[in-house]
């Protein structure tokens, strides 16, 4: 195999065009070093092409439309080839029928990777001389179309291997697409607005001119569809309700016996699905992928909604919507692959590169956990026949707004909490929504006042008893958080226990959670870190990563006091339930003890508190279309003697009339708004409610004053 990472040292600094072709064509090279000549001369369908194949048409690509054009003494490597790696510009000339590249044995690769050799040899001389625009943009073109078959020779390869018996990893240690909570709908509003690529930078003929479109209000669900949801819909009877599915969909499953999306397949234990990294069993977090536009409608008309167009999904993604944009799975859109207004193919062979296909496929926007990093953009087409599933496509649903009657626009979990909580006759909010990015940032803040004594407290007394909790945690042990945030204090037991081969990390920030992984990756090596996406009160199954470990619960932070007794016992019994019959769980909670002390906890002499607590009213303006004037409300912090809990709430100063998602709510002089609960213990009460729950107390331990404690329950 042939490398040119000398070659890319070796660039001249200025020359910024050589360096960007010599780190492209490497990274092709790089993408079939894990391949034998044997796995890159086979063509497993005849939508795929051999290895091979891809890296001779790339080649080709340069040596047809840049050599050929632009160096009056080149000399073709062998005339042969102009006919065996043409893919399908008819200007140029005829071509190996597409069906038949596998049965190509000659040239060798041997001679393919010369040919490649040959190939950048020239073009180096090409781009070190000064180009013109024209052939800086074709140059461009063709770095773009290497990187497309990047993605194409990784799609084909993973098709092969699925054929294969021994079912062979491509890379064991290719990188797993996050689990994660479901996707919640995301409104926008409707009217004009401009889609298509604009500015000076490469883009496909494809995506422009730009232009102006209308759109409806409509809803977009921020996160891709989960295995687990797919389960539900194929649980369901999907791919056997014919009135689900479009008449060609229908035919399509019947004539192919789809029963489950490609590269599934059923085992004794389950579903498993073939990846890059080999069969594994199916996680139900992680984002659906490998179904056809036909599946996708039918999920979408299953689910009450339906695919967005591709104007809405780039004005979603504009908006920053979206989340899992270009990251997991190219997401299917209801567009026809249709000229935009105004558009014309080049009039040269290159003008084949797109316009000729605009006909019988469908959109898909954004891109793949395989895609070639800086290739996508919001204004990315990309585009398959509507039966094609060996893509990494998956989908978002989406619907039209909701009608008079409902919520406004806003039908978000969030607006409806707000708006069930603003309807009631004591006003309250759920406290897990103080934590948008500004809520965040407040709270990191909270805990280095000098009034607020529970994180310190509970740090120094997990310094003190690590070792203690190291020696309860088994070899290979699986070590689940609740709520787990930036994972500071998760370091210290990690440091104690280094027989935990796997960490789950769950919480509802993606940010959050990626910051921390990447820190943690680097900081433990060995560790296997699996952060999940999800409301983790509501968590309903763990990673697939679990499998074979037993599982140790850690939920530090007193967290477990902003749930009510209720809600406590709930969130307890849910998670023995996902953590399994042998599991042990660390909680930590904050012990009864002076008013005083608890009082200025949370109404610190700064204000920092009062701030958290009214940025949540500045968050409903922001998202809900709100009025709130946060000034017109005080922060109030008071001991519940009778709760044994300190609540905070927010109080009107005058009596107000305020609008959020579309409804009006009223509050008198002196109000209240409820907005946090936290539930102080003893030993005993929280004995007694994990007992409750099914857990029991095998060992505690508690602070010097300020006290806190950490409970280790056994299931």
């Amino acid at each position: 195999m042939i490398s040119t990472s000398s070659e890319l040292r070796d660039a001249p600094a200025g020359n910024v065009l050589l360096k960007r072709y010599l780190s492209t064509r490497s990274r092709t090279e790089s993408l079939i070093a894990p391949l034998s000549p044997e796995d890159m001369v086979v063509q497993s369908m005849p939508d795929a092409s051999p290895a091979k194949w891809h890296i001779a048409h790339t080649s080709w690509f340069f040596e047809t439309f840049l050599l050929r054009e632009n160096l009056a003494d080149y000399r073709p490597f062998d005339p042969a080839f102009a006919y065996l790696f043409n893919s399908y510009y008819e200007a140029v000339g005829p071509r190996q029928p597409r069906p038949q590249r596998g049965l190509m044995t000659r040239p060798a690769m041997s001679q393919v990777l010369d040919y490649r050799k040959h190939v950048d040899e020239h073009m180096r001389t090409l781009l070190q001389s000064p180009v013109n625009k024209v052939t800086s943009d074709l140059i461009e073109l063709g770095l773009s179309h290497e990187e497309q078959h990047q993605e194409l020779l990784l799609m084909d390869i993973l098709h092969l291997f699925s054929l294969s018996s021994l079912k062979p990893a491509y890379d064991p240690r290719w990188a797993k697409h996050l689990s994660g909570r479901r996707g919640q709908f995301k409104p926008l509003k409707g009217g004009l607005t401009e889609i298509g690529h604009k500015g000076k930078r490469f883009a496909f003929d494809n995506e422009g001119p730009r232009h102006t479109t209308f759109l409806q209000s409509f809803e977009i669900s921020d996160r891709l569809v989960t295995n687990g949801e797919w389960l539900a819909f194929m649980a369901d009877g999907g791919y056997s309700k014919a009135g689900l599915w479009l008449s060609d969909g229908w035919a399509t499953v019947q004539a192919n016996d789809w029963h489950a999306p490609g590269y599934w397949q059923h085992a004794e234990n389950g579903w498993q699905q073939m990846t890059l990294r080999g069969l594994e069993a199916i996680d139900p977090a992680a984002p659906v992928i490998n179904i056809s536009y036909y599946e996708a409608a039918a999920f979408a008309h299953w689910a009450d909604a339906r695919l967005p167009t591709e104007a809405e999904w780039e004005a979603a993604a504009v908006a920053g919507l979206l989340e899992q944009v270009d990251d997991v799975a190219w997401q299917w859109t209801q567009s026809a692959y249709n000229a935009y207004p105004g558009f014309r193919p080049a009039d040269s062979a290159v003008g084949e590169y797109n316009g000729k296909f605009m006909i019988n496929v469908m959109v898909l926007r954004g891109g793949a956990s395989i895609t070639a990093p800086g290739h996508s953009r919001t204004t990315y087409r990309n585009f398959f026949g509507p039966d094609k599933r060996w893509m990494f496509s998956g989908l978002r649903l989406a619907r039209d707004t909701r009608q008079p009657g409902m919520v406004n626009s806003h039908d978000s979990e969030f607006a409806r909490d707000v708006v069930s909580g603003l309807s009631a006759p004591v006003k309250s909010l759920s406290p897990k929504y103080f934590y948008d990015a500004a809520g965040s940032e407040l709270f990191e803040a909270i805990c280095k006042t000098a009034e607020y004594y529970p994180t310190r407290a509970e740090t120094g007394l997990l310094t003190q008893v690590a070792e203690h909790i190291a020696a309860l945690i088994p070899e290979h042990a699986a070590l689940v958080e609740f709520g787990s945030g930036a994972s500071d204090k998760t370091r210290l037991l990690l440091d104690a226990a280094p027989q935990i081969a796997l960490y789950v990390p769950i919480d509802i920030s993606a940010n959050a959670l990626k910051k921390a992984a990447a820190l943690l990756k680097k900081r433990y090596p060995t560790l296997n870190v699996a952060p999940q996406i999800d409301d983790f009160s509501r968590a309903m199954q763990l990673p697939a990563d679990v499998a074979g470990h037993t599982c140790v619960g850690f939920f530090p932070g007193s967290t477990i006091g902003n749930f009510t007794h209720a809600q406590a016992t709930k969130f307890l019994r849910s998670a023995h339930a996902l953590l399994g019959d042998q599991a042990h769980f660390i909680v930590g909670v904050d012990l009864i003890k002076d008013a005083d002390i608890l009082v200025a906890a949370y109404d610190d002499a700064e204000g920092v508190t009062g701030r958290f607590n009214k940025n949540l009213l500045t968050r409903i303006n922001r998202e809900l279309d709100g009025n709130f004037k946060v000034e017109a409300f005080e922060h109030l912090a008071v001991w519940n003697e009778t709760e044994a809990r300190m609540e905070m709430h927010l109080v009107s100063q005058t009596e107000q009339v305020v609008k959020v998602a579309g409804n009006t709510f009223h509050f008198a002089a002196g109000e209240r708004l409820h907005t946090e609960n936290s539930h102080k213990f003893t030993v005993e009460s929280f004995t007694e409610l994990a007992a409750s729950a099914g857990w029991a107390v095998s060992d505690y331990w508690v602070s010097e004053k300020p006290q806190v404690a950490l409970f280790s329950l056994k299931a």
